[in-house]
């Protein structure tokens, strides 16, 4: 083979090997705690 021949398989080598071995972006989760629906009483130290 030709050097340009080589030179293009190596280089299409290259090219194929860096375009797999990117990483895939990471997904990202965000969980929020949902607001209680009342509130709890409270102590207040007296009888009502």
């Amino acid at each position: 083979m030709s050097k340009s021949i080589k030179t293009f398989l190596a280089i299409g080598l290259v090219a194929i090997v860096a375009a797999c071995g990117q990483d895939e972006p990471l997904e990202e989760y965000v969980v929020v705690d949902p607001e209680p629906i009342s509130s709890e009483p409270t102590y207040t130290g007296k009888y009502k």
